[in-house]
């Protein structure tokens, strides 16, 4: 399964790398994400400007990703100042720069849920074999896939420097980091199996990490259940603007129209429908995130979904045990 899932999202890759990070309000600032042709996705992060120093939401995967957002806090004539790190979850694309950032960054200290130190006791170490396997049968991978799953495999030799300081645990808690004010929440049994929002309480920023994640739901990890309780969870924050893990920036009423097409979704997989016909409401639904040149790639993904986790035998196997 691991296998499929990289040669999945080598095929289904369209956008470029974001060059710097872009400010969303005072002392808020947003770096994209991207899924370059012929590589493995970066998920978004955000930085958040203190007092003592910066707080930085999920590291991203590739060394280019990672190195912009230190770039632009040394540029901010803050290069020496505290860093908190808040990783949102275990996947490498929000997590792999953690070890770069750790090389960069003395005094780095890192925040996130327990969930991430099994991850690498499990899922991303059967992942990690998995690489070793492949980059062992060279013949088998075209060079895109090839180059993806070195990097990966890089990261995952480096699995010390991606454990957290800090484990968070409580479903909600108010911490001063860096002195920014913030509200940090986990929830477990919904996408990753230990998923961490953070609430930025000036500026009503809410950081969701791929607890909502575009063109649609990236359900690998995911209990489609807990992931739909998750949603009001976060709708009950008093946010005005939502980071997500994958996509644009969503306004309060954009996530409530995420959170109902959401809902949608896994009613017509509980239905009779078929997979086409669901696939069709989501992109009309989400029509007004997906680009007309971007359908066929969350049609294919819908349909790996579908296949895979909507309507596979195993399909709530992340509903009782973690990733």
């Amino acid at each position: 399964m691991l296998r499929h899932l990289l040669v999945l999202s080598l095929m289904l890759c369209t956008a470029a790398h974001a060059a710097a990070p872009q400010t969303l309000d005072d002392g808020v600032f947003w770096l994209p994400g991207s899924h370059a042709p012929g590589a493995q996705p970066d998920g978004n992060s955000v930085l958040l400007r203190g007092a003592q120093g910066w707080v930085l939401v999920d590291s991203g995967r590739h060394a280019a990703h990672t190195q912009a957002l230190l770039d632009f806090m040394r540029a901010e004539g803050q290069g020496g100042a505290a860093l908190a790190l808040v990783n949102s979850h275990w996947h490498l694309d929000h997590l792999g720069g953690n070890a770069l950032i750790r090389q960069q960054w003395p005094g780095l200290r890192v925040y996130a849920s327990a969930a991430v130190d099994g991850a690498l006791q499990g899922w991303l170490a059967a992942y990690r074999r998995q690489l070793e396997g492949l980059i062992e049968k060279p013949q088998d991978l075209d060079e895109s896939s090839l180059s993806s799953a070195r990097i990966d495999l890089a990261l995952l030799q480096q699995a010390e420097r991606l454990r957290p300081d800090e484990r968070l645990s409580a479903p909600q808690q108010d911490l001063t980091l860096a002195g920014r004010k913030l509200r940090l929440g986990v929830i477990k049994g919904a996408v990753s199996g230990g998923d961490v929002w953070l609430l930025d309480l000036a500026s009503q920023t809410l950081v969701a990490g791929d607890l909502v994640t575009l063109p649609v739901p990236f359900l690998d990890t995911a209990c489609a259940g807990g992931w739909q309780a998750a949603l009001a969870t976060l709708a009950a924050q008093p946010f005005t603007r939502l980071v997500p893990g994958h996509g644009p920036v969503l306004s309060r009423q954009e996530f409530q129209h995420y959170r109902e097409s959401y809902g949608r979704l896994l009613q017509c997989a509980a239905s009779a429908q078929g997979p086409g016909a669901c696939a069709d409401q989501w992109l009309q639904d989400a029509a007004a995130w997906i680009a007309p040149a971007e359908q066929p790639r969350a049609r294919a993904m819908l349909g790996y979904y579908f296949q895979q986790h909507l309507r596979a035998a195993t399909r709530d196997r992340f509903c009782s045990a973690p990733p």
